[in-house]
């Protein structure tokens, strides 16, 4: 005899979110966000109206969502976008997954740069960073540089998306190639998330198995990109301006000696969970 499937909405997403618990932190959010996305409206509209709802309609497309979510695969994937400093961004395999950790670099960024900032991201990705900054700040412009032309492709769709596009402009390019800067100018701001975690480090699989390992790894100490970024600053940044490095919790003082030996001043900003997160060089 064939169980019975959950009554309600709010059945189902019960029921989700305990088989979600042995694979997620947050199994009861995720189940309520895909059930939301499945229901075509925003998670607190659901909550608000939809709970009662009968889950038969919307059964089979929660279940497909949730099997991927048990294998860890990442909501924002499932989602198809990110919420980043109030601003949905989309997402895919070849970015990143903005998190609200890198909020921080552009928080710094706000109190440092001028409002009329030219504005350089290095290693766009979704375009994340820029496009925040952008947004808060009428009067900049801004290019996005990144060496996957498929995450320049999302990054040019979020800032359509979001308005953005006669003030944010993507190119493809590599710090690591001679030259990839001669024709960019002079930067007020420069914001860069570079790849950081250790070769070999320990991941959880919603990361190791699903964000681009170009994005994530950088050397046996997670330092390779600090040292090819930090020394090309001099050429980047305009007088008086400024370079917001987002960094691992356990590399500040690794990356600001690596500035300091460069002849930056170095400022050190925490996330809202007291980890060391960005420096702000000057």
């Amino acid at each position: 005899m064939t169980e019975p499937g959950p009554a309600s909405v709010a059945d189902a997403i019960r029921a989700a979110a305990e088989r979600l618990g042995a694979t997620s932190d947050t199994a009861r959010l995720d189940a309520e966000l895909l059930m939301a996305h499945v229901l075509e409206t925003s998670r607190s509209q659901m909550l608000l109206t939809r709970m009662r709802d009968a889950a038969a309609p919307h059964t089979a497309a929660f279940a497909r969502l949730v099997d991927r979510r048990a294998a860890h695969e990442p909501v924002a994937h499932l989602l198809g976008e990110q919420e980043f400093y109030g601003l949905p961004f989309a997402v895919s395999p070849a970015t990143l997954i903005p998190r609200g950790d890198s909020e921080t670099i552009v928080e710094a960024a706000l109190e440092h740069a001028a409002a009329d900032a030219r504005v350089l991201d290095m290693g766009t990705g979704s375009g994340a960073l820029l496009l925040a900054f952008l947004h808060e700040r009428p009067s900049a412009t801004g290019i996005g540089i990144d060496a996957s032309a498929q995450a320049l492709a999302v990054a040019q769709r979020n800032s359509a998306a979001l308005g953005l596009a006669e003030r944010a402009q993507f190119r493809e390019a590599s710090w690591l190639d001679s030259g990839w800067a001669d024709a960019l100018g002079r930067f007020d701001l420069v914001l860069c998330n570079p790849p950081y975690v250790e070769t070999g480090a320990r991941l959880d699989p919603d990361v190791r198995d699903y964000e681009p390992a170009s994005a994530l790894f950088a050397g046996p100490e997670g330092l390779d990109d600090y040292r090819a970024i930090i020394p090309q600053l001099g050429k980047l940044l305009a007088p008086g301006g400024v370079a917001v490095l987002e960094i691992g919790a356990a590399q500040g003082q690794a990356v600001r000696a690596l500035a300091s030996e460069s002849g930056y001043t170095v400022a050190l900003r925490r996330d809202i969970g007291g980890r060391d997160r960005a420096l702000i060089l000057t």
